[in-house]
């Protein structure tokens, strides 16, 4: 089969241009493990008590990782999804070995270069391409980094990006068809493809893009220019809407949470606020092409639907939404409560509680 990554050269790519950590002591770096470690499973009760959720399937441990370690294991997960896909809808129409060779080297550096850039940034995930149920990373460098730069209790901080993390992983194991269904309308996005131009073509000019992005601040092309037919468009607003609902979701058991259990909350909510927002103009290019930019949206939209929905129906009426696929919102209801209460509910939406 034709390989349309070489992963062995991205990975040793994502870690030759990778920044390097915080200055910490062996001794500081185990306690940060040790630390992030306890502070998730205290998490994990806090995210069940407040959302009701309870996992239907047991998690394996959180993994406490370095940015080395973060973008090996995310291009495990896409050589395990891209792979397969790529070569399912090549078929027999196999490249010429030179074709192959340089091609699939290109495309290494170039995602390894996005995976360089983005394992500075991230500082936890609920990965769930290379595995059923899927991992919960958090990348310890990343955290310190921040938690320095705000001037943040280390404590109070780690476990605010815990609450929000661990609801990624409640939201997958709670609900145990979550998985296959993120990974099926990705399945039917690649499926929706034109076939006027093979798939790995169009995905190897989307790294280009994201790749050039970090070495240009000038580009103006976007990792949209990959959605082309009505077809996926159709799949990317389903994907569009799940996602906002996820981070959402997560914003809002981070803010219901943590006034109960971080004294310091307040100030980290304002502080890392204005993170998000600042940023030079080579980071405000990359973050649009990465997408970045629309995440920060989807927190904000889907922040909002969920309480405008938990204000109308409660938090057991709001969990209906992981009833089924049917029952997740479509995009024109995220700036829309009423219109999914009235969808799944009813018009007059559910009886008040007795007593």
């Amino acid at each position: 089969m034709a390989q349309f990554v070489d992963w062995d050269l991205a990975a040793a790519t994502a870690g030759a241009l990778g920044k390097s950590g915080p200055r910490v002591s062996y001794a500081e770096a185990t306690d940060v493990v040790g630390d992030l470690r306890r502070l998730t499973e205290e998490a994990a009760g806090h995210v069940a008590d407040y959302t009701g959720l309870r996992p239907q399937v047991t998690p394996p441990p959180v993994r406490v990782v370095d940015r080395r370690d973060w973008a090996g294991a995310n291009i495990d997960g896409l050589r395990e999804v891209i792979g397969p896909l790529v070569g399912r809808l090549a078929g027999d129409k196999q490249p010429g070995v030179v074709t192959e060779a340089i091609g699939s080297r290109l495309t290494g550096v170039q995602a390894g270069t996005v995976l360089a850039y983005l394992s500075g940034r991230v500082l936890g995930q609920y990965e769930v391409f290379s595995g059923d149920p899927g991992q919960l990373l958090l990348v310890a460098p990343n955290i310190v980094e921040v938690e320095r730069k705000l001037g943040a209790d280390p404590r109070d901080f780690r476990l605010w990006v815990c609450l929000h993390e661990v609801t990624h992983r409640t939201q997958f194991t709670a609900v145990p068809w979550m998985r296959a269904h993120f990974l099926g309308e990705v399945q039917a996005f690649v499926d929706a493809s034109s076939g006027s131009e093979h798939l790995a073509e169009r995905l190897r000019r989307g790294v280009a893009t994201l790749a050039d992005a970090i070495r240009d601040p000038e580009s103006r092309t976007s990792v949209l220019d990959l959605v082309q037919t009505p077809a996926q468009r159709a799949v990317l607003d389903r994907l569009t809407a799940l996602m906002t609902l996820l981070e959402g979701h997560a914003e809002f058991v981070m803010d219901g949470v943590g006034p109960r259990v971080i004294p310091s909350v307040d100030r980290i909510r304002a502080a890392f606020n204005r993170r998000r927002e600042a940023g030079n103009p080579l980071e405000k290019a990359i973050r649009r092409l990465l997408g970045i930019d629309v995440k920060m949206r989807q927190y904000a939209e889907g922040r909002k639907f969920v309480h405008g929905v938990v204000e109308r129906v409660g938090m057991e009426g709001f969990n209906k939404i992981f009833g089924s696929p049917l029952t997740l919102p479509r995009l024109e209801e995220i700036g829309d409560p009423d219109a999914w209460v009235a969808r799944v509910h009813g018009p007059a939406g559910p009886l008040p509680a007795a007593g």
